[in-house]
């Protein structure tokens, strides 16, 4: 099992998680491209300490909305969503060749995230983007997403994603972070989650059914007060439950394509 974190979220002065400490625990990381967070040092700064770390970097790419930290949807034009996307997907890839290293994946952020389930333009504009500047990069996204379905008739490489410290409704999508118990929090239930994803490929829902999650890659969100404790909590659970944690694209982990 791959292990994800969102990194290289600051800008300018400002700082957000701890992305050396997060670099040690993870297998892959997605990193901030210049739109909802990040700037240029904090961008070259976050690939050549991955490059370092050995993990796996991804392009975490968003609307062009600092102020809102990408959290907010915009009625893009379909056109400007392609372009901006490229222009992200150019500022990483520079950075990460700058390190040694080069963008393994692609992963939306926050509301493109959420936008790209069920937005058919939208969905079809970024995978415009990742076509037309690499196609041999992969998507990262939820199973089930338009976008996911959009990028596999065009070819892309698909990984499934779940979540580690977010809550799921029934119909196995996430619970909006505006309502109650969205965000989990303790690091021991986080853990025995992932382990029971990784190993049995459900969760329990807040309804408490449980519900089938297929993921190749599991997310701890680095912006969280614990996050650290609930990396490294998650790894240890997964070995200490024998699954090995490697990034997707590693010969131990066999890719699934089927969405």
């Amino acid at each position: 099992m791959d292990v994800n974190a969102d990194l290289g979220e600051g800008f300018g002065h400002w700082t957000l998680g701890d992305d050396k400490a997060l670099l040690a625990v993870v297998t892959s990381a997605n990193i901030a491209c210049g739109y909802h967070a990040g700037d240029a040092d904090t961008m070259r700064a976050t690939c050549i300490q991955a490059a370092a770390a050995g993990v796996a970097i991804g392009a975490h790419v968003g609307y062009r909305d600092l102020p809102g930290f990408g959290r907010r949807f915009i009625d893009v034009a379909p056109d400007t969503l392609t372009n901006e996307v490229l222009a992200q997907l150019g500022a990483l890839a520079t950075f990460a060749r700058a390190a040694g290293t080069r963008i393994s994946y692609v992963k939306p952020h926050g509301a493109l995230y959420n936008t790209l389930v069920r937005h058919e333009a939208q969905a079809d504009a970024v995978v415009d983007a990742v076509r037309l500047f690499d196609p041999t990069l992969a998507v990262l996204g939820p199973p089930g997403a338009v976008w996911l379905k959009r990028a596999s008739v065009a070819g892309l490489r698909i990984w499934h994603e779940a979540f580690a410290d977010r809550a799921y409704t029934p119909s196995g999508t996430l619970v909006p972070r505006t309502e109650p118990g969205a965000v989990l929090r303790d690091p021991a239930e986080i853990a025995a989650r992932c382990v029971q994803l990784a190993t049995e490929g459900w969760l329990r829902s807040v309804s408490g059914r449980p519900v089938r999650i297929q993921a190749d890659s599991i997310c701890v969100h680095g912006d969280t007060p614990n996050a650290v404790e609930t990396a490294r909590a998650v790894r240890t659970a997964l070995e200490a439950a024998g699954v090995p944690v490697a990034r997707v694209e590693s010969p131990l982990r066999h890719t699934r394509q089927a969405v």
